[in-house]
């Protein structure tokens, strides 16, 4: 028997969409089912079903209760249709409803089975404040290298404003062919579509993950789209803190002409580089003095040794960063990016 005051609160959101029976899709909310002992023999609790999270439908209108919970008896997650058949299932043992597989279109559901999003806030309700770390630099500074690092060891956010842009070409749609002449020509993409994408991407992640410690990197590339972000957050909020990433010219186009060899990046070459830098001394060179005039930005002298880099932020970030991230040791893949451990060879292709 499962004892009510060991469950940890019910918080999650289940959002389930587009599935080959229509009346499954919507919002499902914490079970406020009252306690009942199940066919297992284990006793119900609010938000609980069989010692796992249970959830109702938001609109009421199944005739089960809870309407997605897990079966002890047949090892598996269960959704029901409106009339309380159950109409796709999931068998595993995991603690939530899996979001990262295909689920089983059981007796009374129809295919295709649906989609399940986890939120670990109601969608309904506006999404938490972001915790903001703006990250500049020339091309080549480091930035992505040091956000990776800071993601992964750290369990920050790295949204990259490039990435961003790029991803939206891939996807395509009604900004793609202006976003591709604007980054081809080394210029700066407007705020309306730049400030949105980063807005959706940090609402995404914080609804779906929980973190909402993020690194923008890359962004406020120039005064403008710093008034677009003040547009979206306010002017009252504290002003974001920075790290400007410096490096010289000459070092900048090494790695540049060095990352060309694997980056594929169309813009990884002298001439767009010189564009790029260009822009970023006209565009974002004031963003950053801004910054600093306002005591907001630590500057960080990226041609330096890539560990104390890391460690100064590391630092930087140690307020807000989780403990439990901070330590854990380095993995394999953080080890190469300091540069203790060499890249794996290629095998050679024929």
């Amino acid at each position: 028997m499962v004892e009510t005051h060991e469950l940890t609160p019910n918080t999650f959101f289940i959002e389930v969409s587009g599935a080959g029976l229509p009346e499954v899709d919507g919002l499902f909310v914490p079970s406020t089912a009252p306690p009942t002992e199940s066919e297992s023999g284990t006793v119900s609790s609010l938000g609980y079903w069989n010692g796992k999270l249970a959830w109702d439908r938001a609109d009421g209108k199944s005739a089960r209760s809870p309407a997605l919970s897990y079966s002890n008896t047949y090892k598996s997650w269960r959704i029901c249709r409106l009339d309380g058949h159950l109409a796709y299932d999931m068998t595993c043992e995991d603690e939530l409803p899996p979001t990262d597989r295909e689920w089983h279109v059981y007796k009374k559901g129809v295919a295709p089975a649906p989609k399940v999003v986890l939120h670990h806030y109601d969608p309904r309700q506006p999404c938490p404040p972001p915790n903001v770390v703006f990250v500049l630099g020339g091309p080549g500074a480091g930035k992505g290298t040091m956000c990776e690092l800071a993601e992964s060891q750290l369990g920050w956010t790295h949204l990259s404003m490039g990435d961003l842009l790029r991803n939206e070409l891939e996807v395509g749609g009604s900004t793609a062919i202006t976003i591709e002449e604007i980054m081809t020509a080394g210029e700066l993409v407007p705020n309306e579509i730049t400030v949105t994408l980063l807005k959706n991407a940090m609402e995404h992640v914080t609804r779906t993950t929980g973190r909402n410690n993020f690194l923008l990197d890359g962004f406020p590339r120039s005064l403008d789209n710093l008034e677009g972000w003040y547009e979206i957050f306010g002017r009252a909020a504290d002003l974001p803190k920075m790290l400007y990433f410096e490096c010289p010219y000459p070092v900048l186009e090494q790695r540049i002409l060095g990352r060309a060899k694997y980056s594929g990046r169309t813009d990884d070459n002298v001439e767009s580089l010189k564009l790029r830098f260009d822009t970023f001394k006209t565009e974002t060179l004031p963003t950053v003095e801004l910054f600093k005039s306002k005591n907001k930005c630590v500057e960080v002298d990226t041609s330096q040794d890539r560990q104390a880099v890391y460690d100064m932020v590391v630092s930087n970030l140690a307020e807000y960063t989780n403990r439990d991230f901070a330590a854990q040791p380095l993995t394999e893949r953080a080890e190469i990016l300091l540069g203790l451990r060499p890249y794996p060879k290629q095998e050679p292709t024929e």
